[in-house]
């Protein structure tokens, strides 16, 4: 099954709404920030090459790829992930956690998990983690069904880029159908 974990891997802490009350910030503010209300969702596929990006839309209805970031060093990477949040307002950051497919935990997860940390810490964004077991191949299986890229037998590098932003799209669909958002009722709803 799959799930979200906070960025230091622990269990969700109380509520935005809680802890800024408890810290006399106004309830304004908590309404902009809570992660549970809408707002844009950022994705990210992390990789040690390259990150793809993903972004839902306002409601978190759906996620599309937007983009790919090349990794050359960390202050570039998280300056051009603070540019990106802030181009779409987004209010979440989910970053793929590489679990084996055991479910366990490996290099590349704990790698990911350090990287989300350290988002979080930067930007002051709330990043969860979400399990991408097998998403970098079903990003593949997109692309090929849609004709977005070449199919191929070997996996080049090419096709590994191509595939980094649908990876992260699928991440971001799999989290937001996973956490729906509290909305309120539609009058036609309430009859």
């Amino acid at each position: 099954m799959r799930g979200a974990e906070t960025a230091g891997g622990g269990k969700r802490t109380p509520s935005n709404r809680a802890r800024m009350a408890k810290s006399g910030e106004s309830h304004e503010r908590n309404e902009r920030s809570d992660p549970a209300l809408p707002g844009r969702v950022l994705g990210l596929d992390y990789g040690r090459k390259r990150i793809g990006l993903a972004v839902t839309d306002e409601l978190r209805l759906t996620a599309r790829p937007a983009g790919i970031l090349e990794r050359k060093n960390r202050g570039d990477l998280i300056r051009k992930l603070r540019e990106t949040a802030r181009e779409y307002g987004a209010k979440l950051i989910v970053v793929g956690y590489p679990l084996n497919l055991d479910g366990t935990a490996g290099e590349m997860a704990e790698e990911a998990a350090r990287f989300a940390a350290r988002v979080r810490k930067e930007l002051g964004v709330e990043v969860d983690l979400m399990d991408e077991r097998l998403t970098s191949w079903a990003a593949g299986q997109t692309r090929a069904e849609t004709g977005g890229g070449r199919r191929a037998k070997s996996r080049t590098s090419t096709t590994r880029e191509e595939n980094d932003d649908v990876a992260a799209a699928i991440v971001l669909r799999d989290y937001i159908e996973s956490h729906p958002v509290k909305r309120a009722a539609t009058r036609a709803e309430k009859d």
